[in-house]
């Protein structure tokens, strides 16, 4: 006996979002295969508004082998992302297909902003939920009764599984296949495919560093190129607000008005970023790196790093570090 998954076919959909996960699981099919275990492979059905070819982001096709209006013989739903996502999640006709199929399969997955069609369908109502770290505010302010996690890989509740931006979906397809059929086919799967089993740490490490420049604004886009001149200094928020000619007082309101974040923590931000791009680029000690990025002491930045990604400098190093 097999499980089925159903794939959810939209114009723009990621091509990633489905390949990703399709390969995990065939791959997982393919050493069951081996060892001549009788269930719990995986084949996949892909279904759409209409059979036929449907047109990924990429411009390559993928062809519906059902549409959207026949029986479900699904044990799994995967709704992937993409640029149409978000539009796919307002067509009313698909929104609510998606619902009535969702109440006949064991487990619903999504990746990336395909949660925006598990939220529009309800099945997300009172849960939490993960997506892109970009889309995260907006899923939150446009579903409000779902509880979003931005830093969030990938998330369970209940029978419902969502995912972060795009390779997350790898990530939780190696899950899938772990609760399906344990570590060990599970861990020899990410070996094949060269994966991490389970991925360290947050998708905040994985995201773009903060644009710190463009939330200073104008206002304090001069005080910005100091403090990036200027990172491995011993500075306070009072020398900060001495650069900028204002009180200290009135200059911690203003900045936090102005940036969202206190002094402390812009300045923290700027020091984090500056420690990863050494991090990247070089060897150093991660003393040296602590100096460099005005941490002063190891120990001071190992303790900021993992309360903001989640992982270790060592860790974060280790996946993504030069020599």
């Amino acid at each position: 006996m097999t499980n089925i998954i159903e794939i959810i076919l939209f114009p723009d959909a990621l091509g990633l979002d489905i390949f990703g996960p399709v390969e995990v699981f065939h791959t997982a099919s393919s050493l069951l295969e081996h060892t001549r275990a009788k269930t719990g492979a995986y084949t996949f059905r892909f279904v759409a508004a209409q059979k036929g070819p449907v047109r990924l982001s990429s411009g390559a096709e993928l062809i519906a082998h059902a549409t959207l209006d026949e029986p479900s013989q699904a044990d799994i739903i995967l709704v992937p992302g993409g640029g149409g996502a978000k539009s796919a999640s307002t067509d009313s006709v698909l929104v609510e297909q998606i619902r009535n199929r969702a109440k006949h399969v064991k487990r619903i997955l999504s990746v990336c902003n395909g949660a925006f069609l598990l939220a529009a369908a309800g099945l997300l109502d009172g849960k939490r939920a993960a997506t892109h770290w970009m889309a995260a505010e907006d899923l939150a302010t446009r579903f409000p009764k779902v509880k979003v996690e931005p830093d969030a890989i990938f998330i369970q509740d209940g029978n419902i599984y969502t995912s972060a931006g795009v390779t997350a979906g790898i990530d939780l397809a190696l899950a899938i296949v772990e609760e399906d059929h344990g570590v060990s086919v599970a861990l020899e799967v990410s070996r094949l495919l060269v994966l991490y089993l389970k991925r360290p740490g947050t998708q905040s490490q994985f995201s773009v560093p903060l644009r710190a420049q463009e939330a200073a604004g104008e206002r304090f886009s001069s005080l910005h190129t100091w403090l990036t001149d200027n990172l491995d200094a011993d500075i306070s928020v009072e020398d900060m607000a001495a650069y900028s000619s204002m009180s200290e007082r009135n200059f911690a309101r203003v900045f936090k008005m102005q940036t969202g974040m206190t002094p402390g923590k812009y300045l923290e931000t700027l020091r984090l970023d500056r420690a990863r791009e050494i991090m990247v680029s070089g060897g150093e000690s991660l003393e040296g790196i602590a100096q460099a990025s005005g941490f002063g002491r190891e120990e001071r930045l190992r303790r900021a790093f993992y309360r903001r990604f989640g992982v270790t400098p060592s860790q974060y190093r280790l996946h993504f570090g030069g020599a």
